[in-house]
């Protein structure tokens, strides 16, 4: 994740040690690699959150996408933009429409793109987590159409569902108002809350996987002793 809490952590060497490291959306490593490490394995994303990040966080240095020979990039498929923008990058040819038509895939993911670094969540996938693990109260609005898990907690929980042993750092922790919203962030934001995702349903459930041994998610000393 990309919370605040891990700013300042020097956990840089110990994410880095794991066998599969994966970020989301804005993870800016640059010049934060002592806290955040400095690997990607899997970087996960929609179009649209990859767009966004591009233009939220240019002022913090985000410039897209890790690039490296072993970085994965693993689509959440929520717009037929999703699609488009892997076809072409699989392809090695331009986006053919939409709101990326005539960008070249490149730009993103680096001139070693190939279709076998390229993965899609199923989209079946994605509403088990929804009714499953992420059943929130919006489902019941007339906003239910727009609720899905976040980008990052979809990618933890598909790291949950694939790996023998998950650590979790960056995620939101119940002192979450101790911290801004992102480690790189030069001041204080605090986390900001929109109907699209239930982040404090998603917190709940970190703490319960957390307590049942099911992930070991990063706290600060503090916290996690008052958690036992």
């Amino acid at each position: 994740g990309n919370g605040g809490i891990l700013k300042g952590s020097k956990k840089g060497k110990e994410i880095d040690s794991h066998h599969y490291v994966f970020r989301t959306n804005g993870a800016i490593i640059k010049g934060f690699e002592e806290d955040v490490g400095s690997r990607t394995t899997h970087y996960t994303f929609s179009t649209n959150t990859l767009i966004n990040s591009m233009r939220s966080y240019a002022g913090s240095g985000y410039r897209g996408p890790p690039v490296s020979k072993e970085t994965r990039y693993v689509f959440l498929p929520d717009h037929d933009r999703d699609y488009l923008l892997m076809k072409a990058a699989a392809t090695h040819t331009l986006v053919e429409r939409g709101p990326e038509r005539a960008k070249d895939p490149t730009k993103y993911f680096g001139v070693d793109v190939s279709a076998k670094k390229l993965k899609m969540y199923h989209p079946d996938f994605v509403r088990y987590l929804r009714n499953r693990f992420l059943r929130s109260g919006a489902l019941k609005t007339r906003f239910k159409d727009i609720y899905r898990p976040s980008t990052g907690a979809t990618m933890l929980l598909a790291a949950l569902h694939t790996c023998d042993q998950v650590s979790a750092y960056g995620f939101m922790t119940p002192d979450y108002k101790n911290y801004s919203d992102h480690y790189f962030d030069s001041t204080y934001h605090p986390v900001g809350f929109f109907i699209n995702h239930d982040l404090r349903m998603e917190m709940i459930l970190w703490q319960q996987l957390h307590k049942a041994g099911l992930i070991q998610l990063y706290m600060h000393k503090e916290f996690n002793k008052d958690q036992k």
